[in-house]
């Protein structure tokens, strides 16, 4: 394995950020040894050109003297007097009974030209710029001045500067970078704590939002938004989990009895009263066990056909499909229309008249209509259809406004009676509206319940 994949986050970053910085440091300091190079090369062939320039107007004005003499205390230069047959006439001190330095004359019609000369009359390993310069006196006599060739390096101490800058200030960078980033990853850390603990004990706890507004806050948020969700569908599946179990005990411990009784007593028992008891309470399970389906199904997002429809001819269709055992009143507003799949929502809808048929004590009142755009939720920019079925029975206890429809819901009985029905058919009717973008409530009305459908209008195309 990689050795920098098991690094933490800040050593990591701090390492490329260190080798970043040591990268460029590097690059300036070759940068700026080159242009120091060539600024101090330019400058000594200037100082050696100038001495040339001084010989080479006293040899045109009259003569030189052998040796030559300096030229100032700080402008002390190699320099020969080369005449027309290529002898030494006249050197400085250091160059005395030496032969011509170089060889190379100017191209005409050029008076000076300029060349690097090693290993001659300057020494082994050791390398000059030499500049020639011709006058013109009684033939052509060439003056040579010399000055040692700067080295890449141009000063050990400018190197060793540069260098201790480099380590100096990658190090610094490094250090930085290290504090920053393991500053700015503590609540980073303390939210991968608080996720760890969340795991050992309960969804209910959350992790720790920090005041500024930056993208660990927001990543704070979203992960509390997810426990949220996850809190939830938990709590739903729990809740899920126990109802369904008790609807599906009732018929089989029904089944169980009706079959010991007989086991107990079959001279008393009646092979056909008995079958039909059990085929009532089999056909409860087959009920339940095809809810169930139905519900992961939609679970699952199962796709389903979608049509431009008239919610006000489904319900209808659905009204006048039935046997009314309560007085129904419609209120059915035309071309109220949406898209989505027939049999779904007609499915929908018959749960809902069920429901509300079963805790109505008299009448049913049914209506569909649009709605003006809901304010904040975003389904219902372009309005709503709505649907909303309101039944007169009574419905005891707890508040209702605004619930939305959970697993096994359950309206509380009219009366203290049962109302019966395995109690899945509101969760499908939810899964269905919310397959549909839609959403379906359960709202308070003066007396009884009110089942409240949204869904979005269909698109103008």
């Amino acid at each position: 394995m990689n050795r920098a994949g098991i690094w933490p986050i800040n050593t990591r970053l701090s390492l490329i950020t260190g080798g970043s910085v040591a990268v460029l440091c590097l690059l300036f300091s070759a940068v700026l040894m080159f242009a120091l190079h060539r600024l101090n090369t330019h400058n000594l062939i200037r100082e050696a050109t100038a001495a040339g320039d001084l010989i080479a107007y006293r040899l045109d004005r009259g003569g030189v003297d052998n040796p030559l003499p300096s030229i100032s205390p700080t402008l002390i230069r190699p320099i020969q007097v080369v005449d027309p047959d290529g002898r030494v006439v006249a050197a400085t001190a250091d160059l005395q009974g030496r032969p011509p330095m170089a060889r190379f004359l100017p191209k005409a019609p050029r008076r000076s030209t300029i060349g690097v000369v090693c290993d001659h009359v300057f020494g082994p390993d050791r390398c000059e710029i030499v500049v020639a310069q011709q006058v013109y006196r009684n033939g052509t006599w060439t003056v040579y001045s010399a000055v040692p060739t700067v080295p890449f390096y141009v000063y050990p101490s400018l190197v060793a500067l540069l260098i201790g800058g480099t380590v100096v200030a990658t190090t610094a960078v490094v250090y930085g970078v290290h504090r920053v980033v393991r500053h700015s990853l503590q609540p980073v850390d303390a939210i991968r704590t608080q996720l760890d603990e969340i795991h050992k004990t309960t969804l209910a706890r959350r992790v720790p939002v920090y005041v500024e507004k930056d993208e660990i806050r927001h990543l704070a948020e979203s992960v509390n938004y997810t426990l949220d969700r996850l809190e939830s569908a938990f709590e739903e599946l729990r809740r899920f989990t126990a109802d369904a179990s008790h609807e599906l005990r009732s018929p089989i411990t029904a089944i169980r009895t009706q079959i010991e009784s007989a086991m107990l007593a079959p001279e008393d028992t009646d092979l056909n009263t008995l079958g039909r008891d059990v085929l009532r309470s089999l056909d409860r399970l087959q009920a339940i066990a095809a809810d169930l389906r139905t519900l992961t199904r939609l679970d699952e997002c199962a796709p389903g056909e979608r049509e431009r429809l008239d919610l006000s001819e489904l319900v209808a269709a659905q009204l006048n499909a039935r046997r009314p055992t309560r007085n129904v009143v419609r209120r059915l507003e035309s071309g109220v229309t949406v898209t989505g799949d027939r049999a779904r929502l007609d499915r929908l809808i018959a749960s809902l008249l069920d429901n509300a048929e079963r805790r109505a004590e008299s009448r049913l009142t049914v209506s569909v209509r649009w709605e003006a755009p809901v304010d904040g939720d975003p389904r219902f920019r372009a309005g709503a259809a709505v649907l909303e079925v309101l039944n007169d029975g009574a419905v005891g206890g707890r508040d209702r406004s605004g619930t939305s429809v959970q697993g096994f819901t359950r309206l509380d009985a009219a009366g203290g009676g049962s109302a019966g029905g395995a109690g899945l058919g509101l969760p499908i009717a939810r899964q269905i509206a919310e397959s549909h973008g839609g959403a379906l409530m359960i709202t308070n009305s003066p007396r009884g319940a009110c089942f409240l459908l949204l869904l979005p209008p269909a698109s103008p195309g």
